[in-house]
């Protein structure tokens, strides 16, 4: 369970310079002395239309492949792939703000994380940018309880958020046990949440073991990915953030673990009596969902869009859960998020929502 990040690209010299020497990302400097690691992308955020900012994934940074393609191109194929991108992104006049959460990639660590604390470094990162008093917000797999909380404590900054295969706490007081009961991931995290909380030094030496499972074996698990990830793996760098060597970093290992404990432990509000913080209609909220999820159970999240029916649900029938890397969604995200587009290839049939 360990394994629900978006991947991040293969190493490259984009953050050399022309002499080989490594340039170091952006950073900007919080109120409580930390730094934040940023990269902007799109139009410059001065002409922009809309600003977005996206928060990735547990295990991934703020290089995550987004709009990216899905597998290697040829030059000329590449070049046409990359022209049509620029062209949406032009069109919509699109800003995109990605940034390395508390700990991840070239941003400090946080020891006091929190969902709040999530939801502020957000508002702070918007601030010292200046992108807007209000910006959009795409949450990517485990990212995406600090969408949560930012629909919780800051819905007054957003213009509209998207989620894509967003976490599911068991913990939310609303769920029905009879929903829940008989889910083995939810027996999974309980477990890893009892070691990581109690017995933190005894998790940090089971998994950097030799003997236990490479990332590659891992990765080509049907107990954690249906066929079109698995074929999606083939040609993408897959985990390379939690790999054994990675983890051994005690930084790293920090940062995973006080991540899960957030994202699962007990929560300050329960999201599923959140109120629309869009009542006007002219925002929208978006769950992206893979019908054949391993990681989160499709079941569970249109559970949670029946509970808040002012966010659209969207779900890719032959889906799993690195959906982000399908191509064409990403399009049709941006689409449905700032221009209230709706792509019928991801209408959930009306049959499999659960009374």
């Amino acid at each position: 369970m360990f394994y629900q990040g978006t991947q991040l690209p293969p190493p490259n010299n984009s953050d050399s310079s022309d002499d080989g020497v490594p340039v170091s990302p952006p950073r900007v400097r919080l109120r409580d002395g930390r730094y934040l690691a940023y990269r902007e992308k799109g139009v410059p955020k001065d002409q922009a239309k809309h600003s977005i900012i996206i928060v990735h994934g547990f295990g991934s940074s703020k290089d995550m492949n987004f709009l990216a393609p899905q597998k290697p191109l040829d030059i000329e194929v590449l070049i046409r792939y990359l022209d049509t991108k620029k062209e949406l992104i032009d069109e919509l006049g699109i800003y995109i703000l990605q940034y390395d959460r508390a700990g991840y990639g070239e941003s400090d660590p946080n020891p006091k994380r929190s969902l709040k604390s999530e939801a502020l470094d957000i508002e702070e990162l918007a601030d010292l940018l200046q992108i807007g008093s209000k910006f959009y917000l795409i949450g990517v797999s485990m990212g995406s309880y600090a969408t949560w909380s930012c629909l919780n404590y800051i819905p007054n900054r957003l213009a509209g958020v998207a989620m894509i295969a967003p976490v599911i706490n068991y913990l939310w007081p609303s769920f029905p046990e009879s929903l829940i009961k008989e889910d083995y991931r939810r027996k999974l995290i309980k477990w890893s949440m009892w070691f990581a909380n109690y017995f933190p030094r005894l998790l940090y030496w089971w998994v950097t073991q030799k003997w236990l499972p490479s990332n590659s074996v891992i990765e080509k698990n049907p107990a954690f990915f249906n066929k079109r990830d698995i074929d999606i793996l083939e040609t993408i760098p897959g985990f390379p953030m939690l790999t054994k060597n990675k983890l051994r970093e005690q930084v790293v290992f920090d940062t995973l673990r006080g991540d899960w404990m957030v994202a699962f432990g007990n929560w300050e509000f329960d999201p599923l009596k959140l109120s629309n913080p869009f009542p006007d209609n002219r925002s929208s909220a978006h769950i992206w969902q893979g019908y054949e999820d391993k990681v989160v159970p499709s079941q569970i999240q249109r559970f949670v869009t029946q509970k808040l029916p002012w966010i659209q649900y969207h779900e890719v029938p032959d889906g799993g859960h690195l959906i982000v890397h399908y191509s064409g969604l990403c399009e049709a995200i941006l689409k449905a998020l700032l221009l209230g587009e709706e792509n019928l290839s991801y209408r959930p049939r009306p049959e499999v929502f659960v009374s």
